[in-house]
């Protein structure tokens, strides 16, 4: 075994939003020297096998083991890259690889780095136009790992602050009713009015991109897949796309 910080490493890289293009030359230069690759099973798919290359799927719910198996493999001298999508420290892994470092001062002693990606949120936005030209806040709708009453209260203060709004996670197959309560607080706070974007499986063939008013719209529109764009009270339409004034007057 490689004493810890010798030789191996390991790198929280983000693959952007799906589209190959938008991996940045730092992520791929990692890959490209790795051992080892770490990550839920469609994130390492899109991971090319190469020799010398072990790939390492596992499911979504794994992330602290997933972490612990990738700084065990580091520490004993591997290349070990640990991939999400988008950027690894928006609602992704650098989190869970840092929290498995707790209490570990050998593992602190690892070379780690984390390097960013271009995340499903600023690819949705830059997609419909410029939606979050000004303040705006990043909320995860999932209510696996915090209560609804933690996203209520998050979703009525940023509405109330004006903030335009991205959402994540909107709505599972499983819980299909967390949406349909998250669209009923907006309406709630912003007004029929309010623009919002469904950007689906943005940077893929499969895009689609839908804007509409919160008076239209359903929770069916979004799935797992689908980022979620509500402007603020200033944003509007030009032409084919949406944008939020930099200036608040």
């Amino acid at each position: 075994m490689t004493a810890a910080g010798e030789s191996g490493w390991l790198c929280i890289a983000g693959l952007g939003p799906g589209d190959n293009r938008l991996v940045t030359p730092e992520v791929t230069a990692a890959l490209a020297e790795a051992t080892d690759v770490v990550g839920y099973i469609p994130y390492v798919a899109r991971v090319a096998p190469r020799p010398g290359l072990t790939l390492h799927p596992s499911d979504n719910r794994v992330e602290l083991d997933r972490a612990r198996a990738a700084l065990e493999m580091a520490a004993a001298g591997q290349r070990v890259v640990v991939v999400s999508s988008g950027d690894p420290g928006v609602f992704a892994m650098a989190s869970a690889v840092f929290e498995a470092l707790e209490g570990r001062s050998d593992w602190q002693a690892l070379d780690i780095r984390v390097l960013p990606g271009i995340t499903a949120m600023l690819a949705a936005a830059a997609a419909a136009g410029a939606p979050l030209g000004h303040d705006f806040c990043c909320i995860n709708l999932s209510d696996n790992l915090k209560p609804w009453e933690v996203i209520e209260t998050r979703l009525r203060h940023a509405a109330k602050a004006d903030f335009a709004m991205a959402f994540y996670n909107p709505r599972s197959a499983s819980r299909p009713e967390g949406f349909a309560k998250a669209l009923a607080t907006l309406l709630q706070e912003c007004g029929p009015d309010r623009l919002i974007t469904f950007a689906r499986a943005v940077s893929t063939p499969d895009q689609r991109l839908t804007t509409t008013t919160l008076g239209e719209a359903t929770p069916e529109m979004a799935d797992m897949r689908t980022v979620v764009i509500v402007g603020n009270s200033a944003t509007r339409r030009v032409g084919p796309f949406v944008y939020s004034p930099r200036s608040a007057r």
